[in-house]
Order: C-alpha cells, then structure tokens, then sequence
C-alpha cells in the first residue's frame, strides 16, 4: 500500500477549526494544519501535547543568572574589587543584594534571546531553511489541513468536503 497525502484548503478559521474536531472524532490523526496566523485551540483540537518551550525558558534563565553572578563575581571580587560608596568587594554574599538588579536583566536576556534562537530553529524559520508549507496560500488568508493516508483517501476526502473545504488535493508521498 502507498502513502498518500491529503490536502484541504479552507477560507475561513472557525470553518477549518470545526473541520479539525469533527475529523477527530471520527478517529482520523491529522498530520499537520497551516495557518496564516496563530490560531487559539487548534493544538487542543488537533490533540497536540503540551509544548516543552517553557522548560527550555526555565533553563535558560536558570544559565543566565549563572551567567550573570558569576560575570559580577568575577569583575567586582576577583579580578578588580573596589570600594564604592564605602561597601568593600571581600565577597559575593555580602553584595548579593546590589548584584539583583544586573542578575535580573541578564537572565532575562539569555532567556528571551535563547528562546527566540530556539524558535526559530524548532519552527525551520532560520535564514536557508526550505519552506515546510505546501500551498503558499497558507501565508496570505487560507488555511490548509494535511493528513497522511495509508490506502484509500475517498474518506478522508469526503470528509474534508463535509466540513467546509473549499478545495481538496493529493498527492503520492515521497519517501
């Protein structure tokens, strides 16, 4: 048996997002829905798992605050303490205090820079990446589901047809 892939277009959001809950309570797994823009609840509809980004954003502050104390550490203790405003460099714990302000922007630093870079690298949105969107309708005001079937597509088709889309394709995988 061959791997086909189906395409339905759809011209309205709440007409796609009915089509998604409706295909899904019919037991089918859909593969993939492109939007022109971010759509609230589809991932619950389509059954998506919960996103690990804000673990990564959690580590990342975690590393810049790191970062951060150990810059402070490095630069006022270490390498050229000095005296301001009557406050001796013998120790970190001692100027911890003075030391939140710079903590707090550079871990908000790394983890708002760090996620963005990792964003775009999970999402192939990087300069060079190939477009992953089969219909470039998908960037301008359509909306595309994709479903990958093993054997007879007519009802999944039929489907599609059923829930509103305006135009229904396939096409053979390649593997």
């Amino acid at each position: 048996m061959s791997t086909k892939i189906v395409y339905g277009l759809y011209d309205d959001d709440d007409v796609l997002m009915d089509g998604v809950k409706a295909i899904r309570s019919k037991g089918h797994h859909i593969d993939e829905v492109y939007t022109p823009f971010p759509m609230h609840g589809l991932d619950h509809a389509m059954g998506l798992k919960e996103s690990r980004l804000a673990i990564c954003s959690f580590i990342y502050g975690v590393i810049g605050a790191a970062f951060a104390i150990w810059m402070m550490w490095y630069i006022m203790i270490y390498n050229w303490p000095q005296n301001i405003g009557g406050k001796p460099n013998f120790t970190l714990i001692d100027n911890l205090p003075a030391f939140i302000p710079i903590t707090f922007e550079i871990t908000v630093l790394f983890a708002g820079h760090l996620m963005v870079i990792t964003y775009l690298i999970r999402c192939k949105l990087y300069p060079g990446a190939k477009t992953s969107s089969p219909d470039p309708r998908t960037t301008d005001d359509k909306f595309l589901m994709e479903i990958h079937v093993n054997g007879d597509t007519s009802e999944i088709k039929d489907l599609m047809r059923e829930t509103g889309a305006i135009e229904v394709t396939e096409k053979e995988e390649n593997h």
